[in-house]
């Protein structure tokens, strides 16, 4: 690619960031958003500066209620979902890499009932600064990923991981940390 070709591309996504804020949505400066990105509600969504979100990504906020908060320098990898209904925050310099699903809801399933008339239960998704959640996992409703965290690629969270601990697997589980506390 061109030095030129590639400037455009930048600056293309800084406009595509420009055109977001007149929809409502609060982003601070540089947030570059690449090409095919999806936004349902943007006045719901705010980003501290630097922010980069890869092709392809998908913010989903299906309530009037929804809130999504990204941090300074956060990256959203390509074909990325985040499928909120109350509140998602990520942490500072944090990077969601391709391919992963994060939500904060869940389908009621009470069997006298069908599924679709039951509703949503809502729990607030926090990832930490500095966090690596790796490609293709998936985040679930209520759970915090510590500051330094990382998920491993494809590993399903059902729970809270701590501040520098590496987890992965279907449910994901603590293997080790990435340095003594």
């Amino acid at each position: 690619m061109s030095l030129a070709v590639s400037r455009l591309t930048v600056y293309c996504g800084y406009l595509r960031g420009v055109l977001l804020r007149m929809r409502g949505a609060k982003l601070a400066d540089r947030v570059r958003i690449d090409r095919g990105c999806h936004f349902e509600r943007p006045e719901r969504l705010s980003a501290g500066t630097r922010v980069y979100i890869e092709p392809n990504a998908t913010i989903k906020i299906v309530s009037d209620e929804g809130l999504v908060i990204l941090g300074e320098r956060v990256f959203i990898g390509r074909n990325s979902v985040l499928d909120i209904s109350g509140r998602l925050v990520i942490g500072d310099r944090s990077l969601i890499a391709p391919g992963c699903f994060i939500t904060d809801h869940n389908h009621n399933i009470a069997p006298e009932h069908r599924i679709v008339d039951q509703g949503v239960e809502t729990r607030t998704v926090e990832i930490g600064e500095d966090a690596w959640i790796g490609a293709n996992a998936c985040i679930l409703p209520g759970v915090s990923i510590g500051d330094g965290a990382v998920i491993g690629a494809g590993a399903v969270v059902t729970s809270d991981v701590p501040r520098n601990a590496v987890a992965v697997g279907v449910p994901a589980r603590v293997i080790r940390y990435r340095h003594a506390d």
